[in-house]
């Protein structure tokens, strides 16, 4: 994770056409809290045209693993330091922060990874600080993900462009059909338009009305694509593939060092991590908690069906957690899954085992959605949905919301969690002894479009809003972020079997505490 310090609080300079119902005090305060919680340092104004000669260039760029404080040998239990330099095209030392870089040690002959806590000292240059956790030879990664001129042109389009992901809805009457544009704000104009903000919960959405239907005749909800005029530019070539969008950095001299077994003196590698950032490590390809949890393997059907003996577990969220009811339906031969004709990725899909007494749904969140269809009458927003639960010791609540926020301005990822979050500790109230578990965001796939509408770095401030929005409450986290990162396998927005095996395991563990 990225620690900037001395970071600015100043809201933002400029203001898009979306604007947001005031909040009551309190919590207005508590939203310019989070905002101010994600401020980044000031990154340069990009001009038009740009000049990539003083951009942060990653090929000119480099890593010095710094020799061990107070000399001798690296030893399972110390701190490993990287000195990051960011020079620009023309071969010049850059003078302000803001790149946004992530590190990772990987040991991929053991299956050992750990990701490293990166410190922006606003000058140009950086600090990767790593726990070493195993012994033998240990690979620094560092990779650039965006420039800074990259983040300043990602934050400016969540407040400019908050609709370049185009959405539909569909309104039928009888043989009448039509399609109107929709979207969390829209831009200002004549049209009159259809308020379908949840009584509730307080989510907003609009769409335009349509010539000849009314607004009751709304009956699905769909993305079309995504509008590229003011984004398509000279402003593209800060989203490079291979050039400067998610680039590995050199080194200057070696790029790894041997670790040796722990020494009497020292203190080992769980004590002090927690302060490091990481959660976890991988280890032989399995993860390691590094908060204490004690976690498990469950490899097999019978070892999932017992943890979740007599247990009812509810999932909402988007896709990266559909992945995980797949995992268990895979895993799960001998349970039935209960379709009832749900839209395909929409669900509400449930799993039913009889002999072992446990149920497992999935329902995907609210709107916004960047999906092919879903039907109106099946958007059900997450706070809506755990009023609706009854909760205790035998009940679990899985919740990941993060991928389809990342076009719009940060305000309303704020708001939605907060509505979450009223009713997570309605719930934990009513119920204290229902678990409930978040799974982060995680990096993803490099594409230049993609970058500019579901960018790592978008998922990252959703990340720290996530860990703030929730902390001190009884919630158990699972760091997809670290998960991914640590890997030695491809980033992807739906990680592969490997890590979501490992999600599940982390999961699994919270639900059946070892003894």
């Amino acid at each position: 994770s990225i620690n900037f310090k001395n970071i600015s609080t100043d809201p933002p300079k400029t203001q898009g056409f979306c604007t947001f119902k005031p909040l009551p005090p309190a919590e207005a305060q508590e939203e310019r809290h989070f905002l101010d919680l994600i401020a980044l340092p000031e990154t340069p104004l990009v001009p038009t045209p740009l000049s990539l000669e003083q951009t942060s260039h990653p090929a000119n760029s480099t890593f010095t693993i710094l020799p061990k404080s107070g000399g001798g040998e690296w030893h399972v239990g110390d701190q490993l330091e990287v000195l990051i330099k960011m020079f620009d095209f023309q071969g010049h030392a850059k003078k302000t922060g803001g790149d946004f870089l992530v590190a990772a040690l990987h040991s991929k002959g053991l299956g050992a990874g750990v990701t490293g806590r990166v410190v922006d000292h606003l000058n140009g240059s950086y600090s990767a600080l790593f726990p070493l956790l195993w012994e033998g030879s240990t690979r620094v990664e560092v990779i650039l993900l965006h420039t800074s001129e990259a983040v300043t042109v990602l934050r400016m389009l969540n407040i400019e462009r908050p609709d370049r992901v185009i959405f539909k809805g569909v309104f039928r009457s009888g043989s009448v059909s039509e399609t109107t544009v929709c979207n969390v704000c829209l831009p200002p104009s004549n049209q009159s338009q259809c308020n379908y903000t949840d009584l509730h919960t307080g989510d907003p959405w609009f769409c335009y009305k349509p010539q000849k239907l009314s607004c009751e005749a709304r009956v699905s909800h769909r993305i079309t694509g995504y509008k590229y005029q003011g984004i398509k530019n000279e402003k593209e070539k800060l989203f490079q593939k291979g050039v400067n969008l998610k680039v590995y950095i050199k080194a200057s001299g070696p790029d790894s060092v041997t670790v040796l077994p722990q020494t009497g003196g020292q203190s080992g590698p769980d004590d002090g991590s927690e302060k490091l950032g990481p959660s976890g490590y991988y280890y032989k390809g399995v993860w390691r908690a590094l908060d204490g949890t004690r976690l498990q393997q469950f490899n097999n059907s019978t070892a999932i069906s017992q943890c979740l003996k007599g247990k009812m577990v509810y999932m909402y969220g988007d896709s990266t957690l559909r992945q995980w009811f797949e995992y268990f339906k895979a895993s799960l031969p001998d349970a039935q899954e209960i379709n009832l004709n749900n839209p395909v990725r929409v669900g509400p899909f449930m799993i039913l085992d009889n002999a072992n007494n446990f149920v497992l749904t999935y329902r995907i969140h609210g709107l916004p959605l960047r999906i092919f269809s879903i039907p109106a009458s099946k958007e059900r927003y997450v706070a809506n949905e755990l009023d609706g639960l009854i909760g205790g010791t035998n009940t679990v609540v899985v919740l990941s919301i993060w991928a389809h926020f990342s076009t719009f301005p940060f305000e309303l990822f704020i708001r939605r969690m907060q509505s979450i979050r009223r009713a997570v500790v309605r719930l934990l109230d009513r119920a204290p002894g229902t678990l409930v578990v978040i799974r982060t965001g995680n990096v993803q796939t490099v594409r230049q479009s993609g970058m500019m509408n579901n960018s790592d770095w978008y998922v990252y401030q959703i990340n720290l809003v996530l860990r703030a929005m929730f902390k001190g409450l009884n919630v158990q986290w699972i760091d997809a972020w670290g998960m991914v990162l640590a890997h030695d396998l491809a980033h992807n927005l739906h990680p592969p079997p490997p890590i979501i095996k490992n999600m599940v395991n982390v999961l699994l563990s919270y639900i059946c505490p070892k003894k």
